[in-house]
């Protein structure tokens, strides 16, 4: 029996005889490559390296190479090959160890340029606990653009679950630069104070004017000690977190129906919110602040929270500002956005080398987006 296609038809139809001079479709026969057959030549290997370094997953790698050739049995390898190949070459990436290959790579970037450094902090074990590192680039920005500093931390970016902390600024075009980063054993106040001493010490003992960091009590006690000579101010943005979970309109002594009284809360803590957005950036005169503060603290149920904010009221009010050198800058935003971006493609089981070697990449991304700006910059009128 054979099928053949009447393309007048557009169907199939089904003969026990063939007849001359038509066309026939033939049925696919299923063939797989045999072991003997399969084999990675280097130009795939490059292009499956450079795949899995772009952050492409190995199935999707794989598929776009198949689609390139025009099929599976015209690639040469499989999948599974694919991710062993992958598997070797993170044995290889590991060849001395988590600590002796990260060192290597330090020594690898002191090679290309000796103005790269970094710094490990040991533990009791002499094991690494903290880890700090700056290239040449950053060293350049800080002494240029390192007056206004943000600093904060982020989790899940690597396979031991350190925290991951960096410090960024603003360049001349308000986009994002880096100014160094570290990977922590923990969050503690001695970790902090290792690490922003040797940030200074990186960058010959230069102090920003100012520093922005969440509410960390050990990163602020830190700050307070290290940072001496610099203004200490809070992220707005953490702050406003804080009052969306902390601020509570006042319960009336009366108590009507479960709905209406749920409708009148959320409407009255939406007031309180606009209130407190209100006296964080509104009001330039001192008096008019503590007014509009102390009507606002008399619709708060719960205020613990809110004495605890007044208290530092001088590192996050704007009429305690004015005289405060900040570019613009009121919360530790560039630090979620380069960390958003950096989390594009990393996942949390990378070992430490290609955790680094995924954000210098980041990094370089940043740095091209920085040159495109300026060549904009040199070409086109600035905009009024």
């Amino acid at each position: 029996m054979v099928i053949r296609l009447d393309r007048a038809a557009e169907n199939y139809e089904v003969t026990d005889v063939a007849l001359e001079h038509n066309h026939y479709l033939q049925l696919p026969q299923t063939r797989h490559l045999l072991a003997s057959q399969r084999k990675i030549s280097e130009q795939q290997a490059f292009e499956i390296e450079t795949s899995d370094d772009s952050g492409i997953m190995p199935k999707a790698s794989h598929e776009f190479a198949c689609r390139k050739v025009g099929g599976p049995l015209n690639l040469g390898y499989t999948c599974r090959d694919q991710k062993n190949h992958l598997r070797s070459k993170r044995q290889r990436e590991l060849a001395y160890g988590q600590a002796g290959s990260m060192l290597k790579f330090f020594h690898d970037k002191i090679a290309e340029n000796p103005s790269f450094q970094y710094a490990l902090q040991l533990d009791c074990e002499e094991n690494i606990a903290n880890i700090f590192w700056v290239d040449a680039k950053m060293l350049l920005d800080y002494a240029q653009l390192g007056d206004v500093l943000t600093f904060d931390t982020t989790f899940g970016t690597n396979k031991e679950y350190r925290p991951f902390g960096i410090f960024l600024g603003l360049n001349q075009f308000r986009e994002t630069t880096i100014f160094g980063a570290a990977l922590m054993f923990d969050e503690t106040r001695d970790s902090f104070i290792w690490l922003f001493e040797t940030f200074l010490a990186a960058h010959n003992g230069r102090q920003p004017k100012t520093i922005y960091i969440d509410q960390d009590i050990a990163m602020g006690k830190a700050i307070e000690r290290v940072f001496t000579e610099s203004y200490h101010g809070l992220c707005t943005f953490h702050i406003m977190q804080n009052a969306c979970k902390h601020l509570s309109p006042m319960k009336g002594e009366e108590e009507d129906e479960v709905e209406e009284r749920d409708e009148v809360e959320e409407e009255e803590e939406s007031h309180i919110l606009t209130d407190f957005s209100a006296c964080m950036y509104g009001y330039e005169d001192k008096a008019a602040f503590q007014e509009a503060f102390d009507n606002m603290r008399l619709k708060v149920h719960k205020q613990t929270w809110l004495d605890s904010i007044y208290k530092v009221k001088e590192k996050w009010v704007e009429c305690y500002m004015r005289d405060v050198f900040s570019l613009g800058v009121r919360s530790t935003q560039l630090s979620e956005s380069f960390n958003n971006a950096f989390k594009n493609h990393l996942k949390s089981y990378f070992h430490i080398v290609r955790f680094l070697m995924h954000f210098e990449s980041t990094v370089e991304v940043k740095r091209t987006k920085e040159l495109d700006s300026e060549f904009e910059a040199r070409k086109k009128l600035p905009k009024n």
